[in-house]
């Protein structure tokens, strides 16, 4: 055992990347093990590894971890990403629970029938720009610090990066009436880690193509 996190679920972003993002923000290395089948995922649930017979998976510190949730708040804890007080805590995981309200239409979009991706396209697109985006630009206007919560490089900075960048792959334009955002970006992108993890060949997975998709209905399949 190398002591590295493990993390099981398939070779694609999902609600895993988050995960991803958050260990790799905090410079810590992980070993994947990706699901390609439906036996595999059974097996998993049969051997009692899967509390809620759900993934993500996350082996770390003699823990089998599940829901999403719970692992990144356990990550943002050990690596000091979860704010220095409770008050800073509430609004970092206020802020986050935000981001992932919007991420979760980000992680449906490659299932969207045909006829529905450019309705759903807008709705991605009128949430960030109208609902989301908004409270990002002004928090980071009004108390004019590099970061959402304290001044300090947290959790909730993690995750607006990563929904930034989801967001713009399919709306390069989105952050064009967002100054501050704009600069926040740039300023994570220059983060060490981050800037790592941006790099080609780190464990940041590619935007879902149609093989993910298959490969998700094939596993999950009832």
């Amino acid at each position: 055992m190398s002591g590295k996190p493990r993390l099981t679920y398939l070779n694609g972003r999902g609600r895993m990347e988050s995960i991803r993002w958050l260990l790799a923000a905090a410079g810590v290395e992980f070993d994947e093990v990706y699901l390609e089948t439906k036996e595999q995922y059974d097996k998993l649930i049969k051997d009692g590894f899967l509390l809620f017979q759900q993934v993500p998976l996350v082996e770390i510190d003699g823990m089998k971890m599940v829901q999403t949730r719970a692992i990144m708040s356990y990550i943002a804890g050990k690596y000091n990403l979860h704010g220095k007080d409770l008050k800073e805590r509430a609004l970092i995981d206020m802020y986050v629970e935000g981001i992932s309200d919007l991420m979760q239409m980000i992680l449906m979009f490659p299932f969207s029938p045909p006829d529905a991706k450019e309705k759903n396209l807008e709705s991605i697109k009128e949430r960030a720009t109208n609902r989301y985006f908004p409270v990002f630009e002004k928090v980071l206007k009004q108390h004019g610090q590099d970061f959402l919560v304290g001044n300090k490089f947290s959790w909730a900075d993690v995750q607006l990066m990563e929904a930034i960048l989801a967001v713009e792959e399919k709306l390069p334009t989105v952050l064009s009436g967002f100054p501050q955002l704009q600069v926040f970006k740039t300023k994570m992108s220059n983060v060490p880690t981050i800037k790592k993890f941006l790099q080609p060949g780190s464990p940041r997975k590619p935007p879902p193509d149609a093989h993910y998709v298959e490969t998700v209905l094939k596993v999950f399949k009832k």
